[in-house]
């Protein structure tokens, strides 16, 4: 009995494709990608969490964030892409961990309370809201 061989640069392109595909795979949860350059010392996976432990979605509708489905401020989706942040501030890492962190001092009197925010919470909130394009 002979033994029956494919073409092993088929098997090779074919195992390529399978590796390649995984890799790919393992990148689409929003907080396991690189952050982006916005917030780059910010780490999306902990922004998800620090979003929950503020309880962000009381208020919020926030993809990929478990129970955040609030209707009082508008829904974060598609943070990444947007101009402005709360219609005052151009969307720019800087500016939306100011606003994060304060956003009664950007503008007094919107709905947005201060939660006390620390620094690296707001760089990781930020940097998992980049995300979300």
């Amino acid at each position: 009995m002979t033994a029956r061989r494919g073409r092993p640069g088929l098997r090779l392109a074919g195992l390529l494709a399978v590796l390649t595909g995984a890799v790919w795979l393992t990148g689409c949860a929003a907080g396991d990608r690189t952050p982006p350059a916005e917030v780059s010392d910010g780490n999306p996976a902990m922004g998800r969490l620090a979003i929950e432990r503020f309880g962000c979605g009381t208020c919020h509708a926030i993809p990929g964030v478990r129970g955040a489905d609030g209707t009082v401020g508008p829904p974060l989706d598609h943070m990444g892409r947007r101009g402005y942040i709360a219609g005052h501030l151009p969307n720019n890492g800087p500016n939306l961990i100011r606003w994060i962190q304060h956003p009664q001092q950007v503008d007094p009197g919107n709905a947005m309370p201060d939660q006390g925010v620390g620094d690296i919470d707001a760089r990781d909130i930020a940097a998992y809201l980049f995300t979300l394009d």
